[in-house]
């Protein structure tokens, strides 16, 4: 019988304190994830912020001075033109003028009828027989819950970006203050540059595809007829950023509610097979390209971390799960004691640094335009 693989003690312990310190801090995340989840959020809005800035400073005869306030107003903008287009979007499915809602019921029944007899069943129920056994009072609750959160968190992601951007001028006295050696400083801010750079690389490579997804899946919507095509595009971007269930979203939603506009199948099944074949192409042929090795990333820890962070964040969480994971691997990386969990996060077993502290050979990534770096 093969002995077991013997380890040193002090390794051993090593990785033991990283475990615990890995469970606490999960444990701590959860307990304060009424305060935390909108702060990660303000923090995912100041790296979009800076990262906009960085380009308008390369791209741009914008001076230097105004690119700051140039991309606070852009991502401003951005975010209350998201909430009207949603806000519109809703309202104009549920408006009495589309007919969609006065539809809604008696194209159920016909649907259940349909599928009855494809299934060889005599007596199906109805639409209002379903929704009898369902506590409407109860969903509605959860769903006006729901609004208030999201009304509230936006509030305070305001307030924490607010006080971040007041901030971010003394970040580089701190950074001195931390570390007065100009070695450990230049580290810190390798580490610091890495993290920003696979945050904006994941935004980047997620921003482009997601518009490529969505022209052609206007198109699409357009061509048969959808109603509300431009609400539809712009949540198929949005959920474009939540790893899995995005995709499924996108290519599930658009056809169920063609059922309900719609009395013939087809409009649904070119909807359920064109976007189908769109997010297949974006998958597996255009995202893997424009990744390269930007988010090297384990996809099986990509579904973990979805799991996790959805589980302890919510919608939130499944939005930053990737970037979050991203930053992890990152940091962890930098330490010996820590190195083994960047590994087995990674996606080929060589994350971010080599065994000695050192940055590994930079290799090729497809990350948006930077200016260089002061």
């Amino acid at each position: 019988m093969k002995p077991p693989i013997s380890l040193p003690t002090s390794s051993v312990a090593r990785n033991a304190l990283v475990a615990i310190a890995v469970v606490a801090a999960g444990a701590a995340v959860y307990w304060l994830r009424d305060i935390l989840t909108p702060l990660a959020m303000a923090i995912f809005l100041l790296i979009m912020i800076d990262g906009v800035k960085r380009f308008i400073e390369a791209r741009t005869r914008i001076p230097q001075r105004f690119a700051g306030a140039a991309a606070l107003i852009l991502i401003v903008l951005l975010f209350f033109a998201s909430i009207a287009v949603i806000v519109n979007g809703a309202a104009g499915f549920f408006d009495e003028a589309t007919g969609v809602t006065s539809r809604i019921g008696p194209r159920i029944d016909q649907i259940l009828v349909d599928g009855g007899r494809i299934l060889g069943i005599e007596t199906v129920p109805t639409a209002a027989e379903l929704m009898t056994q369902l506590d409407i009072r109860s969903y509605l609750a959860d769903a006006a819950l729901q609004a208030q959160g999201v009304l509230t968190g936006a509030f305070f992601v305001m307030i924490y970006l607010a006080f971040l951007l007041a901030s971010q001028s003394g970040f580089r006295r701190k950074i001195v203050g931390m570390f007065p050696d100009r070695t450990a400083r230049g580290e810190a801010l390798e580490v610091f540059q890495r993290v920003r750079g696979g945050v904006e690389g994941y935004l980047w490579v997620q921003t482009v595809t997601g518009a490529m997804i969505c022209a052609a899946a206007w198109l699409l919507m357009r061509a048969v007829g959808l109603q509300n095509a431009e609400f539809w595009t712009f949540v198929i971007f949005i959920v474009g950023f939540i790893p899995v269930l995005g995709g499924a979203v996108a290519g599930l939603a658009p056809p169920l509610f063609a059922l309900v506009q719609f009395e013939t199948y087809w409009q649904a099944a070119v909807l359920l097979i064109g976007l189908q074949t769109i997010l297949f192409i974006s998958g597996n042929l255009i995202q893997p390209r424009m990744q390269g090795d930007n988010q090297n990333i384990d996809p099986v820890v990509v579904l973990l971390a979805l799991a996790f962070w959805g589980k302890i964040w919510g919608v939130v969480g499944m939005f930053l799960s990737t970037p979050l994971a991203v930053m992890a691997m990152a940091i962890l990386a930098e330490f010996k004691g820590s190195r083994w969990m960047a590994i087995l996060l990674s996606g080929d077993g060589e994350p971010y640094a080599d065994e000695e502290g050192e940055a590994k050979p930079v290799r090729r990534r497809v990350n948006p335009p930077q200016a260089k770096a002061d």
